[in-house]
């Protein structure tokens, strides 16, 4: 491990060349040994491909073992949605928006395919009176938000309902009922 450290500025030069042939635009700035893993900081946001990119790499190295080597990982961050114009009961039948029902939902439409929830969706009553709630969804995004950002202003069905997909500021948890 200890030769791999004090080559540290050729493995940085020689991860920027293959980012530079896989035509990506970011570049490795540093390079990080620990007993704990490899960390590479680059100069902005790695794709799923970089991310290949830079695995198959360490992977090679002479000193590592690579069977040990565990899936790299991207940092992430949590953006905070909320779907609006959805009945609180889906027509025709006597079905309950619940959390379940939304995970179900996010599941099966494609707008979603790479939306990772971080959290159960909170539902919640826009007033007495009304058939129409807010469902609350938390996800897990890449560093930039750039997946879930995308869904901001969408559509899409639930039961014969048009939802509505708004951006918003995190979910305060429990809110004031608003039954009585």
């Amino acid at each position: 491990m200890e030769a791999i450290v004090t080559q540290a500025n050729a493995h940085i030069a020689n991860i920027n060349r293959l980012l530079k042939n896989a035509k990506s635009d970011v570049s490795a700035d540093y390079i990080h040994f620990h007993i704990r893993g490899v960390i590479i900081t680059t100069n902005e946001a790695l794709a799923f491909s970089d991310l290949n990119v830079v695995e198959r790499y360490v992977k090679e190295l002479d000193n590592i073992d690579s069977n040990n080597i565990m899936s790299p990982c991207l940092l992430q961050s949590k953006l905070y949605l909320k779907i609006l114009e959805v009945s609180y009961f889906l027509k025709n039948t006597n079905l309950l928006i619940t959390s379940d029902v939304i995970k179900e939902v996010i599941k099966d439409i494609h707008i979603f395919n790479d939306i990772i929830l971080a959290s159960h969706s909170h539902i919640i009553k826009t007033s007495p009176k009304s058939n129409m709630p807010v469902i609350w969804i938390n996800t897990w995004d890449s560093q930039n938000d750039m997946k879930a950002k995308d869904l901001i202003n969408r559509y899409f069905n639930i039961g014969h309902h048009i939802a509505t997909i708004r951006g918003t500021n995190m979910n305060s948890g429990i809110s004031q009922c608003k039954n009585c």
